[in-house]
């Protein structure tokens, strides 16, 4: 019989091992924590389960944890006892990611804390900017000088990584020039370049309490039907000045995360969004799945896509699943 034998090497998990291609490592994992500037508060997120808000003073637990199981990358979202139209907590030197940044680094200064830079989780609104009367829009030019002042005081606060998430054109080559200006030139840009209007994005918003108070943000994240769009965002984003991308969402953006890496040699990103984790921990609690192999698979698609990089709920997960399987 004259065939191809594809099965030789899938003849045992050694020789499957051997052949190998893809595999995820603790260092690829980014863990978003959310803190809350009120004291004692540990609140378990509804729609989330596992994952809290977190007091600051009950923060460094949690890095504790974290750098424990392997994990040297975290994210920090923060919940301001006061909001207003322009999203003062952002940029202000005492706000509460820039106290979670201090606190991360004088404890953990070997793991990397990376700033989500936007103003929503900062504005009564709940939008990504300042809004202009008129237009009942977000303003993106007026909106990119805060945004630039969010960066440089979280730069200052420590964070090693800038990852604007704030979609406003021009947003890359503005943070850029203020952070060199401002002496940050070796602190690098991790894009949330390519991120869609997705409805995936639920249960953060009421982990974050970000959600727009009218309206959507459609008319500055990306259109979920749009494919070419995410080249143009990119191309723009490499010509101002960063130095990793993110694909957000990741699980129903695969094709797009392989399409950057297709055109691109930066450090490709994927977010592994809120929506994603509450479906499969919802299905894993009701025993309808085997969560550590879902996850550990979704996992391997995004890395197979082309992502060097997870952001992700499910990090600390993740970490426990290496040290007992054979991934």
């Amino acid at each position: 019989m004259k065939f191809d034998r594809h099965r030789r090497l899938r003849s045992s998990q050694v020789m499957r091992n051997m052949v190998k291609e893809t595999y995820v490592h603790k260092s690829d994992l980014i863990y978003p924590i959310f803190v809350i500037e009120e004291d004692n508060i540990k609140n378990e997120i509804s729609s989330m389960p596992g994952i809290y808000q977190l007091s600051l003073n009950l923060l460094e637990q949690e890095l504790n944890e974290a750098y424990d199981l392997g994990i040297r990358g975290v994210m920090f979202f923060g919940i301001p006892n006061e909001k207003d139209a322009c999203g003062t907590g952002a940029f202000i030197d005492d706000g509460i990611i820039q106290k979670a940044t201090r606190l991360s680094k004088s404890k953990f200064p070997d793991m990397l804390v990376v700033a989500d830079t936007c103003l929503c989780e900062y504005t009564d609104h709940g939008h990504c900017g300042v809004i202009n009367e008129e237009t009942k829009d977000v303003d993106n030019d007026q909106s990119l000088e805060l945004l630039v002042k969010t960066a440089v005081s979280q730069a200052k606060a420590g964070a090693d990584i800038i990852a604007p998430s704030n979609m406003m054109d021009g947003f890359v080559t503005e943070i850029r020039e203020g952070l060199d200006q401002a002496g940050f030139i070796n602190i690098p840009i991790m894009s949330y370049g390519i991120k869609y209007a997705s409805s995936f994005y639920g249960p953060f918003r009421e982990a974050a309490e970000g959600a727009p108070s009218f309206g959507d943000r459609k008319t500055y994240q990306m259109d979920p039907s749009n494919r070419l769009e995410a080249f143009r965002e990119l191309e723009s984003d490499i010509k101002e000045g960063c130095d990793m991308m993110i694909v957000k969402p990741a699980l129903s953006y695969l094709d797009i995360i392989r399409d950057v890496r297709n055109r691109s040699d930066l450090p490709i990103v994927a977010y592994n969004v809120s929506g994603e984790y509450s479906m499969t921990k919802a299905a894993a609690l009701n025993g309808w799945i085997d969560e550590e192999k879902i996850v550990m698979e979704q996992m391997t698609s995004m890395k197979r896509a082309g992502a060097d990089m997870i952001i992700t709920y499910f990090a600390k997960d993740i970490c426990k699943y290496i040290d007992g399987g054979d991934y």
